[in-house]
């Protein structure tokens, strides 16, 4: 049996909306005997304002399942700009090192750091030595090249400051996990770090829960109750922010107002009033927002929804990541629209779940997505074989399992 500590600014609350790759892989763990504690942050990233019960506290304990969560301060400037996050970023960096050092108790065989924000790694470092225990560090994003790309990061100073913590946190590092082949080959050909430092455990599909959702669930009384009934719905869940672009699926929607589709855009963050607006500016017709929903219900959503939309910015950092969004498309069998290029459309071609769009291109959308309106049996086929290629290589509890293995050859190897 391992103790496992991990620092995760954005581990959900169990009430949440959406869902988190570390809320279930702590599950995973935990259901096989394992011991995981987590030192988290009391503001959802896409979160306006601490909630009630964290009001005026820095710290508070708490359990969800099986696992223990120290709940750290961070700042509710967070969501109001650049400073604001940044600010938020180092709130959490500071208070989850102070609470590492004396809140959480007991001792632990790992510690492992999730980025971004990438800052968490130097308290995860700093964690590491005092309690005497090799650090993990996962990328799920590259950072700062990700918030260089979009224009979040432009201040020279801050940039240079950033690519200095990056290069100390991936060489303090006993073990690297990254998320896409891309990641891994960036660090390895261009960050020069040695091959035998990496690992990669990607994002994973839930089929436990799309397989749960589905069991009972009344899919054309679900659409008749939301009006889908006569709709061709195409659903994108999640984040609402600079470097998701959303605005490309406005456009999109625009050129199809003739048609019956209907974009439906489930989420929160920081542009989706600028989006609201945008929207009404444009007098669309045809695209529907709704507030974020928790992860059962997302399914339900997508379920009932004939395409899920996958889209980033279009710039070149994104050609590396696989979109978490992705892999609840594919076990809930819905063929994909992938506005993102790179590796994430690499993957959905080689599934044969889907097609690749332009990102940015509202003429591309409007092609592709007329010709899927002509063709209802390629919807079923491009689903079955997203969920059929996903449940060979993206199986959540496979990966969970897999992750543990390497944590424990490290433990070995640090005895």
């Amino acid at each position: 049996m391992m103790k496992i500590l991990l620092l995760h600014q954005y581990f959900l609350e169990e009430d949440d909306p959406g869902g988190s790759r570390w809320n279930e892989i702590a599950k995973t763990w935990t259901d096989l005997g394992h011991e995981v504690s987590v030192i988290g942050g009391m503001m959802h990233y896409n979160g306006h304002s601490k909630r009630k019960e964290y009001k005026g506290k820095f710290f508070v304990k708490k359990t969800q399942g099986n696992v223990q969560v120290y709940r750290s301060h961070v700042s509710e400037s967070y969501n109001s700009g650049f400073l604001g996050r940044l600010w938020g970023y180092f709130s959490f960096m500071f208070s989850s090192l102070w609470n590492g050092i004396f809140k959480v108790k007991g001792k632990f065989d790992v510690i492992i750091v999730t980025s971004p924000p990438l800052f968490v790694g130097i308290s995860g470092y700093l964690l590491s030595k005092i309690k005497n225990v090799p650090m993990v560090f996962e990328i799920r994003d590259l950072w700062p090249e990700s918030a260089i790309d979009t224009g979040v990061l432009t201040n020279k100073i801050l940039i240079k400051f950033a690519f200095i913590v990056e290069k100390f946190i991936y060489k303090k590092a006993k073990l690297i996990n990254v998320l896409t082949p891309a990641f891994f080959n960036t660090l390895r050909d261009k960050k020069g770090i040695s091959e035998g430092k990496l690992i990669m455990i990607p994002n994973a599909a839930d089929f436990s829960l799309s397989e749960e959702v589905s069991k009972d669930f009344d899919r054309e009384k679900f659409r008749k109750d939301h009006s889908f009934e006569d709709k061709f719905v195409i659903t994108y869940v999640g984040a609402h922010g600079v470097a998701n672009h959303l605005g490309q699926l406005l456009d999109a929607g625009k050129v199809l107002e003739d048609t019956n589709v209907l974009f439906l855009l489930i989420g929160q963050g920081m542009e989706k009033q600028n989006l609201i607006e945008m929207a009404n500016r444009m007098n669309i017709s045809n695209v529907r927002f709704l507030d974020p929903v928790p992860k059962k219900d997302v399914f339900k959503f997508i379920i009932a929804s004939d395409m899920g939309v996958s889209v980033l910015k279009k710039v070149d950092t994104f050609k590396t990541v696989y979109s978490n969004k992705t892999f609840d498309y594919f076990s809930c069998k819905k063929p994909i629209l992938m506005a993102i290029d790179g590796v994430s459309r690499e993957l959905v071609e080689k599934a044969k779940a889907g097609t690749f769009v332009e990102p940015e291109n509202k003429s591309e959308f409007n092609k592709v997505i007329r010709e899927y309106i002509k063709n209802p049996k390629r919807l079923e086929i491009e689903g079955e074989n997203g969920y059929n290629y996903a449940k060979l290589n993206f199986d959540r509890t496979f990966l969970a399992k897999k992750y543990l293995e390497s944590i424990s050859e490290l433990i070995d190897r640090n005895v």
